[in-house]
């Protein structure tokens, strides 16, 4: 079944959901990280400190995410590959 449905996905469609999937990671908790820091800068008066620790975590959150995600494509690559061989 799922050879099946492999086979009527557009070559290109993959590699458009991988893309969506980290541009959403990169994208989202930044923008998240905006609006959040800069209202806690307001609420507390600390600007900028608030903004850049959210955005700093944002931005570790997303590469962490980043890489376990890069690391799961390439595991699946790989073994779409050696069954290509064989």
């Amino acid at each position: 079944m799922a050879v099946e449905n492999k086979a009527k996905v557009a070559w290109w469609q993959q590699g458009m959901e991988l893309f969506l999937r980290l541009s959403g990671l990169i994208g989202g908790p930044i923008i998240v990280a905006i609006l959040v820091g800069k209202w806690l800068d307001r609420k507390y008066a600390s600007e900028p400190w608030l903004f850049l620790l959210c955005t700093a975590v944002a931005f570790l959150f997303s590469m962490g995410a980043l890489i376990v995600i890069g690391a799961k494509e390439f595991k699946r690559i790989e073994s779409e590959n050696k069954n290509k061989k064989s």
